[in-house]
């Protein structure tokens, strides 16, 4: 998975936030829908593939929105606490988009406007905004003088130089007083790549319909996520994004549902389905759910708690599919601290629930015979996954 980010500067040139960039193929997505796709991939990529601390750190980062987003027709699936909602400039300004940022601005979210184009319909949006962008290479130039004492009228508005190639160009923006500055004068976009397994289309659409229900199944919402590895992971990361400050730390798949809450669940489900890009194999899934099985059948034998291991036995199963070390995962979830030891030390009594299932898999027999909880680790998985074709045949 790649995202791109593109700092943005003060006048004194520390970066204080970065511009989110979709990074990828369009080549499967309609002509139609592909603003709307990279939107959707790079929220989902910032915030549960990376974890939007890796990707900014504590900085704001700015994200471009298309129409279905500001108007309220696809929901955003993060809070306002560390995002700037850039209004893009080839959305029609009419009542709907109008109602829909108003809505997004009273809820805390900062609106920034991009390539600001006078007369365009934007300005009518200057009491909501926090940000206006200007194109400083191919915007206009001669109205600048107009545009300028127009957004000072408004004291919440910051501009932002945009597009410095030269440094002429940053001089301007110099004269003018504006406040942030962006583009290939100061620093080009970097690609941010992780290694990832994505959620089964058919696992998205099954969450999306449980959560869809009049009275969510919590039960089953855990079950759906915790049976999809990649689903899991996600949901940690998303808890990883509304964990600072908060006292605990996740243990288990139902606890990151929790810490984020079904409302963003069930957004977070809505844009993966839209995001749809294929995954795993169906024999990677498998291998991956035996093992965060088998890991919880023999929980008991250590004294470990089984929801714990069998989240440290996905965890440790898509580490090895993607070729990295488990400890570093760890940095991406809120752990609790028996998880996190257990996979950066191998420490603990889940530490010897890994080392056990580790020693099994390679075909060391050891102390235990772990051959019954394997085979009823084969069958639910197997149970798992047919299940999820028999729905998808439906």
């Amino acid at each position: 998975m790649h995202v791109g980010r593109q700092p943005i500067f003060d006048v004194h040139g520390d970066v204080v936030a970065y511009e989110l960039l979709f990074r990828g193929s369009m080549e499967a997505v309609a002509a139609g829908r592909q603003d709307t796709y990279a939107t959707s991939t790079v929220m989902i990529n910032a915030f549960t593939e990376f974890g939007i601390g890796e990707v900014a750190g504590d900085r704001f980062c700015f994200i471009n929105l298309t129409r279905e987003f500001l108007s309220g027709e696809l929901p955003l699936p993060f809070g306002p606490d560390q995002v700037v909602l850039e209004v893009l400039e080839t959305v029609e300004m009419d009542d709907d988009v109008v109602a829909g940022i108003t809505r997004l601005a009273e809820a805390g979210y900062r609106i920034a406007l991009d390539d600001f184009v006078w007369g365009a319909g934007q300005e009518r949006l200057f009491g909501l905004a926090s940000y206006v962008k200007l194109d400083l290479l191919d915007g206009d130039l001669e109205h600048l003088d107009e545009v300028v004492a127009a957004v000072r009228r408004f004291p919440n508005i910051q501009l932002v130089a945009e597009r410095l190639e030269t440094d002429e160009q940053v001089a301007l923006a110099d004269r003018y007083g504006m406040e942030l500055r962006q583009g290939y004068a100061l620093s080009r976009p970097q690609v941010l790549t992780v290694a990832s397994l994505s959620p089964s289309r058919l696992r998205r659409l099954e969450l999306v319909n449980a959560l869809s229900a009049p009275d969510a199944d919590m039960p089953r919402i855990v079950s759906i996520i915790a049976s999809d590895p990649a689903l899991s992971l996600r949901v940690l990361r998303a808890s990883n994004s509304v964990a600072a400050g908060h006292a605990n730390r996740v243990s288990s798949v139902r606890q990151a549902v929790v810490m984020v809450g079904l409302k963003h669940i069930r957004q977070w489900a809505m844009l993966m389905v839209l995001d749809d890009v294929g995954g795993a194999t169906e024999e990677h899934m498998l291998g991956v759910l035996t093992r965060a099985r088998l890991c919880e059948n023999v929980a008991q034998w250590f004294g470990a708690t089984p929801d714990a291991a069998f989240m440290a036995g996905v965890i440790t199963g898509v580490a090895s599919i993607l070729g990295i070390p488990p400890a570093a995962m760890t940095e991406q979830f809120p752990l609790a601290p028996a998880v996190a030891a257990a996979l950066t030390t191998g420490s603990g009594r889940l530490g010897q629930v890994l080392r056990a299932v580790d020693s099994y898999e390679r075909g060391e027999l050891g102390t235990f015979d772990l051959a019954p909880q394997y085979m009823d680790a084969v069958r639910w998985s197997t149970r798992a996954l047919d299940a999820s074709n028999r729905l998808a045949a439906a």
